[in-house]
């Protein structure tokens, strides 16, 4: 797996090169850039990029407008945000829109590689758990729709006489459904199973 990489996007060249060496410090891999448009170009350092580190004020698209079209990608990457110019408005609107941070330049360097740190750690328990949804998915579609249902009436914690009376099959067939649930979903007990369906259950809301 590749490294946690972290994105530094302004458009003044000292700046950019000073945070992004600052950063390599933590031993993490960082991409520069000099405008917001050109991140949006490059998929493959989004699919990476475990926090940016972004100027509110850049020519082109703004700081904060490529944290609205991140946004709309559903790119769930932290945001911290520099800036000399920022004000009591745009702070809120970019918290309120999910920043990880806001720090005003002139910034203290400490502060600044904590936050990037905490913002990767973030990141890194987002991926596993997006991950680990993905992997429930995957297992819940091989269940056909009579292992639905009688997994959902295990989950409601119905005995087997009562789920075969519900659905109109026979307790043998129920049991047999109820292996099968369990073994697709790689649940070693009812208690894991429900623990899997409450997880997908989350991850639909």
């Amino acid at each position: 797996m590749d490294a946690p990489l972290v994105c530094v996007v302004d458009d003044d060249d000292a700046v950019r090169l000073s945070i992004g060496l600052l950063i390599e410090t933590l031993g993490l891999p960082v991409r520069s850039f000099a405008s917001a448009l050109d991140v949006l170009e490059d998929s493959e350092v989004l699919a990476r990029a475990h926090c940016l580190v972004l100027d509110v004020r850049m020519p082109g698209l703004s700081g904060v407008g490529l944290q609205e079209r991140l946004v709309r990608l559903a790119h769930t990457a932290p945001i911290i945000f520099v800036s000399g110019h920022g004000d009591v408005p745009m702070v809120a609107r970019a918290m309120r829109d999910g920043a990880f941070d806001f720090l005003q330049k002139p910034f203290n360097e400490q502060v600044l590689l904590d936050r990037v740190q905490e913002a990767v750690q973030l990141a890194a328990r987002r991926r596993r758990l997006d991950a680990r949804r993905a992997d429930i998915q995957r297992r819940l579609d091989t269940l056909t729709l009579r292992e639905r249902d009688v997994m959902e009436g295990m989950v409601a914690g119905r005995l087997n006489k009562q789920i075969a009376e519900d659905l109109g099959i026979s307790m043998k067939t129920v049991e047999q459904h109820r292996a099968r649930v369990m073994e697709k979903l790689e649940a070693d007990s009812l208690a894991a199973l429900v623990r899997v369906v409450v997880c997908a259950e989350r991850d639909d809301n």
